[in-house]
């Protein structure tokens, strides 16, 4: 099966930054739509951020927006999310996840996508 590892995570101070990647397996990865989701312990799993096949239209939560920054590099298989200003409330295991082949349009639905890492966690201390 398809493999999408993260890494990135670590425990950082309020106000602090980190760069989550995400390594994708596979031959078709610019044709894929990428998105990450995290998940605080006894709470949903919440859409964090996604990116289309070029990268030309990004999506965020509000609760990220303006702080996050998801972005790709084809030539790689990977996917990056640019996190900053980090908030305690940031706290969770961020998961990396693949939307179905051949669609370009962004999703916010955990349901639409298919394919999902083990996560990295990123601890926020304050």
């Amino acid at each position: 099966q398809v493999q999408l590892i993260e890494s990135g995570g670590g425990l950082v101070q309020a106000g602090g930054s980190l760069r989550l990647s995400c390594v994708a397996s596979g031959r078709s990865f610019n044709m894929h739509v990428f998105g990450w989701f995290r998940q605080a312990p006894g709470k949903e799993r919440e859409f964090v951020a996604a990116i289309n096949w070029g990268g030309a239209r990004t999506e965020y939560a509000d609760s990220v927006a303006g702080r996050f920054t998801v972005s790709r590099d084809n030539t790689k298989n990977t996917v990056f999310l640019q996190t900053s200003s980090l908030k305690p409330e940031d706290s969770a295991v961020y998961y990396c996840a693949r939307g179905r082949y051949g669609v370009n349009n962004i999703r916010r639905q955990d349901t639409e996508y298919v394919d999902w890492g083990q996560g990295t966690q990123v601890t926020v201390s304050s």
